[in-house]
């Protein structure tokens, strides 16, 4: 299952980097059919952000936050993305921690990297490193990262418990832990979940709010805390519900605020 998973991932996204470098969009699925803005990955970075940024850097953004700008980067920090894509959060984190600061971006697509590093190479950013791997197996040392970022990957992981424990090992006493994610708060009918999730798009497999909160604990983490930051309607997905065979109107109270983008911050215990 976790290698079945893995695998449709990483076509997807493969598939979406080749999109963005022949001129397509990336996004996976949730924009309106009637030409609405995309309610999950739209507006999340500010113009002054993505103006000195290469169109594909942002064109290539498949999230749902803008963790770099909640996670408080302080210049000199290393930090770490989990599953960069086409490199926008790295590229942003390089900028907020500056020439004594390092910030990596670790992906599994080899087409997403090479996207990532061209996008690197027309930003002119030199304190970045794309590295090939997984966010269940992260290919750099104990206590070497000051703080870890992702936008919307950990919840495409089979095996989250094993991501979380990687965090923590690689981060270093104190370190932050300071991630965009979707998060379900409440039960939703698996019939309607699982289309919601077809619906975000590059998304599945998200966490219940309590459920994060127990997995980082378990890790070690300490300080957690769940901050929404975007909450999905049924209206939004409206056009999907309808062409997967379910009534919007039928399903909103069960659908209604129970999917949300949300800020997911620990901390590592200093000793």
């Amino acid at each position: 299952m976790a290698d079945d998973i893995k695998a449709i991932v990483k076509d997807r996204y493969g598939k979406a980097a080749l999109r963005v470098v022949s001129g397509g969009g990336s996004c996976c699925g949730g924009a309106s059919s009637r030409g609405e803005a995309d309610p999950i990955t739209s507006n999340l970075y500010g113009t002054g952000e993505t103006a000195e940024l290469p169109a594909e850097a942002v064109a290539a953004s498949l999230g749902c936050g803008n963790p770099t700008a909640l996670a408080e980067l302080r210049p000199g920090e290393t930090v770490l993305d989990l599953g960069s894509g086409g490199g926008i959060d790295v590229l942003l984190s390089a900028r907020r921690v500056g020439p004594a600061g390092k910030a990596y971006g670790l992906d599994m697509t080899d087409e997403m990297l090479a996207l990532a590093r061209e996008n690197q190479r027309k930003a002119g950013v030199a304190n970045v490193e794309f590295v090939k791997g997984e966010i269940e197996a992260i290919p750099l040392p104990e206590a070497s990262v000051d703080v870890i970022i992702s936008n919307c990957v950990i919840n495409l992981s089979a095996d989250k418990d094993r991501v979380l424990a990687e965090a923590f090992r690689v981060l270093k006493p104190g370190g932050r832990f300071a991630v965009s994610d979707v998060v379900v708060r409440g039960e939703v009918p698996t019939a309607i979940r699982r289309s919601i999730e077809l619906w975000i798009g590059c998304v599945a497999g998200a966490l219940e709010e309590q459920e994060y909160r127990d997995k980082l604990a378990k890790a070690g983490f300490e300080a957690i805390d769940v901050e929404p930051t975007r909450i999905y309607r049924a209206a939004d997905a409206r056009d999907f519900l309808v062409g997967a065979g379910l009534d919007p109107d039928t399903v909103a109270p069960a659908l209604d605020g129970k999917f949300m983008s949300a800020f997911v911050r620990a901390r590592k215990p200093v000793a």
